[in-house]
């Protein structure tokens, strides 16, 4: 990739266009992680409607363990998210290039962590495998706080269920009749074909990553992380570097 595609995809100078280009990259990141982790762990990740509603039914039928197990993982997810925006406001205050790229490096180690210790999972089981859900919560909340506040809060990556949501909004729009006889008093209702576009370029590329993500791990186990831990480095290289350039200068 060019070095000014990179600077401008993750840099602190933002644009619409960028956001939505980072978004895409992000959706197939988070899509292969909760794929991966899905098949690694037997649970998914990226969202907290399920593991909320898995607590609620835990909780009714009195296994407490389990309610455990979903409360650190709503916690873990919370946890990210908290990091995220901690170190997005601690670096805009800095006036650092990688206010959105430090997330990502994090992210990336933390993927590369789970890719290396994915293989005791067959011979540790109970808590190592708890710790592992809470460390794709924690990733996956990491991901998502940064695209909102990148994008203000237009953007998210790490679930499906509300672009869906909103592709069929516009879906309603675009099939919805404007009667000729209202048309002179009425605003007509029109689809934003723009933001249908995005949208459905977001699902498409949460699918892939899905895709991606779960014959990576079908076929090479847990190493299968490791590009998309490189392909996070890749994103954040720039703007991390422009800093360190900027650090090592003489005065």
């Amino acid at each position: 990739m060019p070095l000014f595609y990179l600077r401008r995809l993750t840099g602190k100078e933002r644009d619409v266009n960028a956001n939505r280009q980072l978004a895409r990259y992000l959706a197939f990141v988070a899509g292969a992680t909760n794929a991966g982790g899905y098949l690694a762990v037997n649970q998914y990740t990226s969202h907290m409607s399920g593991i909320v509603s898995a607590g609620a039914d835990q909780l009714a039928l009195g296994n407490m363990a389990l309610v455990l197990a979903a409360l650190g993982s709503l916690l873990s997810f919370t946890a990210g998210a908290i990091c995220s925006a901690i170190m997005i406001n601690w670096a805009r205050r800095a006036g650092l290039q990688s206010q959105y790229a430090c997330p990502l490096v994090v992210e990336a180690g933390l993927l590369i962590c789970f890719g290396l210790i994915g293989g005791n999972l067959d011979r540790q089981m109970g808590l190592f495998v708890s710790a592992t859900v809470m460390l794709l919560c924690f990733i996956m909340g990491l991901q998502n706080a940064m695209i909102t506040k990148l994008s203000k809060a237009e953007i998210r990556t790490t679930h499906v269920t509300g672009r869906v949501t909103d592709i069929g909004i516009e879906l309603g729009k675009l099939l919805y009749w404007n009667s000729p006889r209202y048309r002179q008093t009425e605003v007509p209702v029109t689809a934003d074909l723009a933001k249908m576009k995005l949208l459905a370029s977001l699902l498409g590329a949460f699918f892939s990553g899905g895709v991606a993500g779960a014959l990576g791990f079908k076929h090479l186990g847990f190493i299968s992380t490791l590009p998309l831990a490189a392909l996070l480095l890749v994103l954040a290289a720039v703007p991390i570097a422009d800093d360190l350039a900027e650090w090592l200068r003489p005065n």
